[in-house]
């Protein structure tokens, strides 16, 4: 359904989209029917493709109705059918939002802006790859910075100067990965002969973060039954004469939380097991 959401941007990237399953054609007939699915869904007997690409969920009991699935994930392929990328968790409950895929891979645009966060030396547009977040979901939270003009701020990986920071509020409903910084730019400063890594002009910061269970989101959601994340971006801007004051900027994203559709096939095409 998240891949179906997404089409329109798959296809703005060149892209075609064919997802695979164990499961039979009557049960993908069927739930593609329910859920206005258009992208093919191609039923894998046997996961005999899973087991080739080597993707089966060994930790599933082969005396179960659930044998025979895949780990979640997503593999992009060039024009002449090589692997370009991929993107794969080991929990089976946890996958790659599409959209987050996009952002890595093209840049894409974000789905969810929040609020603009001006100051007197940069601006700070926070977006979020999704607007609705479901148990399991892996999603990009991003950054757009635009530095004023002749301002620069230090990259993480400088030393004996204050580097940019961006830490997540702790919470139990998600699980925040290390920032994705991108490469700074040597500058030479005449002031203190010094060369050091710093970012100019306009730089994006990507965070993913992967949503927690039903259990540990529903007790954090506001009256609204939204997911309300918190973030600090901490840096100090500097000029070529002077370097002001550290200061930390509140970033804040609210995002609807979505339980999944549980609703089964019709049980006479139910998974059996073996």
């Amino acid at each position: 359904m998240e891949l179906q959401n997404n089409l329109p941007s798959i296809q703005k990237q060149g892209l075609g989209l064919v997802a695979i399953s164990y499961d039979s054609p009557e049960i993908l007939k069927t739930f593609a029917a329910r859920k206005g699915i258009t992208y093919p869904l191609l039923s894998d007997a046997g996961s005999k493709t899973i087991r080739a690409y080597g993707l089966l969920n060994t930790s599933v009991a082969a005396n179960t109705p659930q044998f025979g699935i895949p780990y979640p994930g997503t593999f992009i392929l060039d024009p002449s059918g090589i692997v370009k990328s991929k993107y794969f968790e080991s929990d089976f409950r946890e996958r790659y939002a599409a959209s987050d895929i996009l952002v890595r891979e093209f840049g894409g645009k974000p789905n969810a802006p929040a609020p603009v966060i001006e100051t007197n030396h940069l601006r700070i547009t926070p977006s979020s790859s999704e607007t609705t977040v479901h148990w399991g979901q892996r999603i990009a939270l991003i950054l757009d910075i635009d530095l004023k003009p002749n301002m620069h701020v230090y990259a993480p990986e400088v030393e004996g100067y204050i580097p940019v920071e961006w830490t997540m509020t702790a919470s139990p409903a998600f699980r925040a990965q290390p920032p994705a910084w991108p490469s700074a730019e040597k500058l030479f400063l005449k002031a203190i002969k010094e060369t050091l890594p710093v970012y100019k002009g306009r730089f994006r910061v990507v965070v993913d973060i992967t949503i927690g269970t039903d259990a540990q989101v529903k007790p954090t959601l506001n009256a609204a039954g939204d997911l309300v994340i918190d973030s600090s971006f901490r840096y100090q801007a500097c000029d070529e004469r002077r370097c002001y004051l550290p200061q930390s900027a509140p970033i804040k994203w609210t995002l609807h939380y979505a339980e999944l559709d549980r609703q089964r096939v019709p049980a006479e095409i139910q998974h059996k097991a073996p």
